[in-house]
């Protein structure tokens, strides 16, 4: 029996168990399909430092030839590394990864030229539906001359061109302690940040976890869970570090702790970088998430940018910035987007971002962080329910009508109370959840407006 490709194409992406769900030959139905469905006739192909990465890609590139494609062979990657070439190249891009998910996991992200996204409502679903006719017997594309594949290494132009937008050179000297989870980070970070390809910057960097591993021996490759960061906190105190970063497993997310071991929030992290690109692009429009905190959008506009409010998700934050020619875009989930980056996100960038902030002032990170949080958050706090939807509606029809109460339903709900608390309430695209966030002036409202939803939700 042919495998369900709908159990696994996601919103965004492909993400399911090797094995049972991903195989080689769902692979090569998907690359001809992608060939099909986009027309495009060139694809970079990477793979990040998972086991089955080789072969996925290599069966996607049997597909994409024999449809009449050109497949240029990158290796190993980083999913923002795969941006790059299809921006810099302007061709399509597969990328073989699963980002922070468990080893038995495999993935696809896909792009079309400029790394512009392909999600279900950008072709995913016409592709998933096209490579499942082939796994059911439907004869797959096959054009009349086969595309040839080229292998090419693409670390030190994509090194490079990092170094371009952000200028380290001239930065004190810093001490870091970079967590790369036995990630891609192990990859890239050695070649933009440190001397193996490059002049060396005024950084010292001491590695934890570098060695590519797709089993993750030491912890998850999600920098999102808390646990996943004490390893890079106590060695941040031990060393006397100026600041910490940690990549996810495919390096396009970037978590940073300040010297006393310390999150500093994406939401801080998004206003400080917002600064930066507004120093140099007066005027310019930046984009942020929902629940991003309400201090992002007023430091976007007290700088004289013009804020942007967008749903949860890459797809959308990308259109959004594409559409307003947006100069910088951040998520609460440590995805950050940049206009000199095709609109892409990068966790590469965005720490560059805060190494310069940090290195051309004697302050420390904490000191620069504490100007852009402003107010008390819940953090994610997710629910298992059997009818998202059904309790989203519930917790709407309690507020309204309230004096004071605003609501709107942008993504899922959102709350804001007149003494500046807010909550959103939004489904989970893959699971059966629903996630709340919730923020106020102080932890006491904050707390209120928590524990009000959350009694209907978990009733």
């Amino acid at each position: 029996m042919a495998s369900q490709l709908s159990e696994f194409v996601k919103a965004y992406d492909v993400r399911g168990l090797v094995g049972s769900q991903l195989t080689p030959e769902v692979m090569e139905a998907i690359g001809a399909a992608a060939v099909a469905v986009t027309g495009e006739r060139t694809w970079a192909v990477g793979h990040d430092m998972r086991d089955s990465g080789p072969g996925f890609a290599a069966a996607f590139a049997r597909g994409a030839t024999r449809a009449g494609a050109d497949v240029i062979e990158t290796g190993l990657c980083s999913t923002d590394m795969l941006y790059f070439i299809a921006g810099s190249r302007d061709v399509a891009g597969a990328m073989f990864t699963a980002s922070h998910n468990p080893a038995e996991y495999n993935g696809l992200k896909m792009c079309l030229p400029a790394a512009r996204p392909i999600g279900l409502d950008t072709g995913l679903a016409d592709i998933r539906d096209r490579a499942q006719a082939i796994l059911d017997g439907e004869p797959a594309p096959a054009a009349a001359e086969p595309g040839s594949v080229v292998k090419e290494d693409f670390l030190a132009a994509y090194a490079a061109y990092m170094r371009d937008l952000v200028d380290l050179a001239k930065i004190r000297p810093l001490k870091i302690v970079v967590d790369a989870g036995n990630g891609m980070g192990g990859h890239t970070v050695p070649a933009v940040l440190g001397d193996q390809l490059l002049d060396g910057l005024p950084l010292e960097i001491d590695p934890l976890y570098f060695e590519l591993d797709g089993t993750f021996p030491n912890h998850e490759a999600n920098p999102l869970e808390p646990a996943n960061l004490v390893d890079l906190q106590a060695r941040v105190k031990e060393v006397g570090a100026d600041l910490g970063l940690a990549f996810d497993g495919d390096a396009d997310r970037c978590f940073v702790v300040d010297a006393d071991g310390e999150p500093v929030t994406p939401s801080a992290i998004t206003a400080l970088i917002a600064t930066r690109e507004l120093a140099k692009h007066p005027g310019s429009a930046v984009c942020h998430n929902l629940i991003c905190s309400k201090a992002v959008p007023e430091i976007i506009a007290e700088h004289g940018g013009r804020p942007l409010r967008t749903r949860v998700g890459h797809s959308y934050i990308k259109a959004v910035m594409a559409e307003e020619d947006a100069v910088f875009g951040g998520e609460h989930s440590g995805h950050y987007y940049f206009r000199d980056f095709w609109f892409a996100d990068t966790g590469m960038l965005a720490a560059m971002h805060v190494l310069a902030a940090v290195g051309e002032t004697d302050r420390p990170l904490s000191e620069l962080a504490d100007r852009f949080v402003r107010y008390t958050p819940s953090g994610e706090i997710n629910s298992e329910v059997a009818d998202p939807h059904a309790k989203i509606e519930e917790v709407a029809d309690h507020f309204a009508g309230r004096d004071g109460v605003e609501t709107d339903r942008l993504d899922g709900l959102t709350v804001s109370l007149r003494d500046g608390s807010w909550a959103n309430l939004r489904p989970s695209n893959t699971e059966p959840l629903l996630r709340l966030n919730v923020e106020g002036p102080d932890q006491a409202s904050m707390e209120r407006l928590r524990d009000d939803i959350l009694r209907i939700v978990r009733n």
